[in-house]
């Protein structure tokens, strides 16, 4: 007898060998699916850290345009038409900063279109004070 109990007790410890076998299997299928979605994580993260670094990048040079937009001047009109600046002299009036005031009594001769427009024209150069 004592044979046959050493063959059932291996039989029962390479039963439990397989068993502890295929339980091992599982588990190391489990982690490296595991390590697959960790790794997976990681490279999501890393790439979510470089689009945010861009995104950033790119509103710091948005709002930098923005600001230089902003602080370019368009560029004005310094002279007078020789017409107007001729009718100026004709009142004695200069072409420097003209008084607004000393400007309405050199037009009043003229129409209201006339008078807006040689307003105008003085506003763009920067000649009305």
């Amino acid at each position: 007898m004592e044979e046959k109990e050493i063959v059932e007790r291996l039989e029962a410890a390479t039963a439990l060998l397989e068993k502890t076998l295929g339980w091992l299997e599982e588990r190391q299928g489990a982690l490296s699916g595991e390590v697959e979605r960790i790794s997976a994580t990681v490279e999501q993260t890393r790439r979510e850290a470089e689009l945010q670094e861009k995104l950033a990048a790119a509103e710091r040079e948005l709002a930098e345009l923005k600001a230089a937009a902003q602080n370019a001047v368009a560029p004005v009109r310094r002279t007078v038409p020789a017409g107007t600046a001729e009718m100026l002299a004709k009142h004695g009036i200069d072409e420097g900063p003209v008084d607004v005031r000393t400007l309405d009594a050199a037009l009043t001769g003229l129409s209201l279109e006339q008078r807006i427009a040689v307003k105008m024209q003085l506003l763009r150069a920067g000649a009305i004070a």
